[in-house]
């Protein structure tokens, strides 16, 4: 009998801090009873901020723990610190509307930590087990979150919507796993690596059969960043979801998938780069094509920022397409502007309240410029970065993915994201053209709260100004980068 070896818990403390922390929580919650919901919020809060911190102290250098399942590394800091900030915004626009719209509830922050406490455990996944595990912990307090108004009909249809179609693609990745393992003889990814390099080249059934897994682990992986054609959840969870939530699934869960997306393609399966490049080629147009225009008739807010999510997936995948260290780079630095546009993006929708009502109509928005200007210059800022317009964010974000498409040949996939890029802006900018130009309906209530305040002024702030100083967000995400790629 083999000794037990002690795995080195150094590396997971993010994780099993916030699996402390949401125990805790929860057990703070039971005793104390819903009237802690505001307390509890912050305290959940206040641990990732902890978790933050753990996860910048740890040494750089890539390191493997509980016997190979679990990695730490560059690309894994920079995810999880981007997942950590977005789940913490989150909760703290949400404060309001949880007390407002009887969702005062302990559970809520609690689910939160453990969908985040999932979402990490994703990022550091070097094992389809480990994978599998941390998706369904997310997935299964996403499914809850997304019900969490018992009362509302929408609600509830969006939580069930989300379970089903969500119950389907696990199911898909259980499959898709099952063949790799089948035909590899391992599940995690420097075995699967090494068998793709070594033993399965020649053999035509196993070549197949790790090619037919992976269409469905990627099909699986698509539906969970909302990509074409897995994104019929979308626009119906979003709308119906309360939107502090909305704002959540839009957020984290997406930069989650999208680094667990990343480390699989550009990991276990780089040997077969030539095969799985043309699946996210097309999975990219499919997205870029479907966001640009399915969104221009929309005119609930929510749904448009669904489709608009659905776009920024596809503009995002160009820069993997392009297989480099560039596009990685690229499609790093997009995933954090666009959650830093999202999270600005729902806190505008979040404001929009009339007599204690929240409304979701596009036409609601009707000259909220001379009603309530910061909100309107905010949301204004917000809708041209998501366009791409020089010099937001949003355009950067673009460009960097885009030159790396181009670097790797990819001329057609750049111009047709050019392309659809000059499609969306219409629905962008004509939701700029109802706050300034329409005649104002009845104004928003006012103040909008301290905390929503501070997340517009310092999602504002960056979106405006990230031009002036890129130069750390660049050289974090080419370190992440250059951590991932083998």
């Amino acid at each position: 009998m083999q000794n037990f070896v002690e795995p080195d818990y150094l590396p997971a403390l993010p994780e099993l801090f916030l699996a402390g922390a949401s125990v805790t929580l929860l057990m703070v919650g039971v005793f104390i009873g819903d009237r802690s919901t505001r307390l509890m919020t912050w305290l959940a809060c206040i641990s990732m901020a902890v978790a933050f911190v753990m996860v910048l102290a740890l040494p750089d250098e890539r390191t493997t723990t509980f016997f190979g399942l679990f990695v730490v590394d560059r690309f894994a800091a920079f995810m999880k610190c981007l997942v950590l900030v977005g789940a913490a915004v989150t909760l703290i626009v949400g404060i309001g509307y949880v007390k407002r719209e009887g969702m005062n509830r302990f559970e809520f922050p609690v689910l939160i930590v453990f969908a985040t406490l999932g979402m990490l455990l994703m990022i550091s996944a070097n094992d389809l087990i480990a994978l599998y595990v941390g998706l369904e912990l997310q997935s299964l307090s996403l499914y809850i979150v997304a019900a969490f108004r018992r009362d509302s009909l929408r609600s509830t249809e969006a939580g069930l919507k989300y379970f089903v179609l969500g119950a389907i693609s696990s199911g898909l990745l259980l499959y898709g796993c099952s063949m790799v393992y089948g035909f590899t003889g391992v599940t995690g990814f420097e075995g699967i690596a090494e068998a793709l390099a070594t033993t399965v080249p020649g053999n035509v059934a196993a070549e197949t059969g790790v090619l037919i897994g992976l269409v469905f682990i990627a099909a699986a992986l698509a539906f969970k960043v909302s990509a074409v054609p897995f994104h019929m959840w979308t626009p119906d969870v979003y709308e119906g979801a309360p939107t502090p939530v909305t704002a959540f699934f839009a957020a984290a869960p997406k930069v989650a998938a999208m680094a667990l997306l990343l480390r699989v393609f550009v990991g276990p399966f780089h040997e077969l780069a030539d095969q799985w490049d043309q699946i996210v080629i097309f999975v990219s147009v499919a997205s870029m094509g479907l966001g640009a225009f399915a969104a221009i008739g929309q005119k609930n807010i929510k749904r448009l920022m669904a489709y608009s999510s659905i776009g920024h997936v596809g503009y995002a995948l160009v820069g993997l397409s392009a297989g480099t260290p560039e596009g990685i780079r690229g499609v790093l630095v997009y995933m954090l502007i666009y959650m830093v546009m999202t999270l600005g993006g729902f806190a505008c929708i979040l404001a929009m309240r009339q007599r204690g009502q929240m409304v979701e109509e596009i036409s609601d928005l009707s000259g909220l410029s001379k009603t309530n200007p910061p909100l309107a210059l905010a949301l204004a800022i917000f809708m041209f970065s998501m366009a791409g317009i020089p010099p937001l964010a949003g355009f950067f974000g673009k460009l960097y993915v885009f030159l790396a498409a181009v670097d790797e040949g990819l001329y057609g996939l750049a111009i047709f994201g050019v392309l659809a890029s000059v499609v969306g802006a219409y629905y962008y900018i004509r939701i700029v053209k109802v706050m300034y130009f329409d005649q104002p309906t009845d104004g928003f209530d006012r103040p909008v709260g301290v905390e929503l305040s501070a997340v517009l002024a310092g999602t504002g702030i960056i979106t405006l100004l990230f031009f002036a100083y890129p130069a750390p967000i660049l050289a974090g995400a080419e370190a992440a980068a250059a951590a991932l790629m083998p």
